[in-house]
């Protein structure tokens, strides 16, 4: 097993509407255990074949879930993470998009003194190829192997992905953290798990303008890191004072822009893909200089 997720996670899914049942669908022909889902008053019957719950607490109990893929929409999004916290659910992964930033900072204050890992908001996911697929990624893009991958970007995740692939390059665990403002787990966050996980021969981190998560990984990643690592910043060309993409691509100042970041990678000795096409062959000659 890689970082996250892998054979032993079993998932429950917050929100089994017509979205949440669609990928629940994908994720079990993948071979992911998709052992439940909450539908507040249904619990005790099924759907899809999935059995129903009414609350987290009762699914965990009684499937011994250990991740969470959350569909609920963004008014009630909050509610379903700190429902999914408080049951101790370690791996949560939210793909609701357009959740307030107050509300995300009310579950980032809970996570503070939790064990649990949460991915999102506005994210595609994460995959341990080969292994379990939770989210909404196409699994046919990714192949088992040994590049850990993080990408605040949901296309290029996918993109990037099958680039890798295509390459011969398979990936141990791919995760998209989501680009909002306020996330679970951050760019260095998630760079440090594959850094340490023994799985992981290579890191292939996909950043975005805005904030200065990049800065912060490269920083980690000179100072304690023990993989080869490769670069790839999104809205290089982004006019300035711009807010492009996600919301947490903001600009302010010389904080955040696409040249800070590219500049703090080259300083660590991480090289910057100009673009993605070139991140096989970039990734090829860091391994080659291990």
């Amino acid at each position: 097993m890689s970082v996250l997720l892998g054979r032993d996670t079993r998932v429950l899914i917050q929100g089994l509407g017509r979205e949440g049942s669609f990928h629940a669908a994908r994720m079990k022909d993948y071979g992911t255990a998709v052992v439940g889902a909450t539908k507040p008053g249904k619990g005790g019957t099924t759907q899809d074949g999935i059995p129903l719950f009414d609350t987290v607490a009762q699914a965990v109990a009684a499937t011994g879930a250990n991740a969470s893929l959350i569909f609920v929409p963004a008014p009630g999004a909050a509610d379903a993470m700190l429902e999914a916290i408080d049951a101790g659910v370690e791996l949560v992964v939210t793909i609701t998009e357009g959740i307030p930033v107050q509300d995300m900072l009310k579950v980032a204050a809970v996570l503070e003194t939790s064990a649990t890992t949460l991915i999102g908001p506005n994210c595609p996911g994460a995959i341990t190829p080969g292994e379990c697929k939770i989210g909404i990624m196409p699994a046919e893009n990714f192949r088992p192997g040994g590049i850990g991958f993080v990408s605040r970007s949901g296309t290029l995740t996918y993109e990037i992905a099958d680039l890798l692939s295509q390459a011969g390059l398979g990936q141990s665990t791919c995760i998209g953290i989501g680009g909002d403002p306020v996330i679970g787990l951050p760019t260095p966050d998630a760079v440090r798990l594959l850094n340490e996980d023994p799985a992981t021969e290579a890191i292939v981190i996909v950043g975005e303008i805005g904030g200065s998560a990049e800065e912060h990984a490269a920083e980690y990643l000179r100072a304690q890191g023990k993989k080869p690592a490769v670069a790839f910043i999104a809205g290089r060309s982004a006019p300035p004072g711009k807010r492009m993409g996600h919301a947490g691509a903001i600009v302010s100042g010389n904080q955040g822009t696409a040249q800070s970041k590219v500049k703090a990678f080259e300083e660590a000795g991480i090289p910057v893909a100009s673009a993605p096409s070139q991140i096989p062959r970039l990734v090829r000659e860091a391994l080659a200089r291990r």
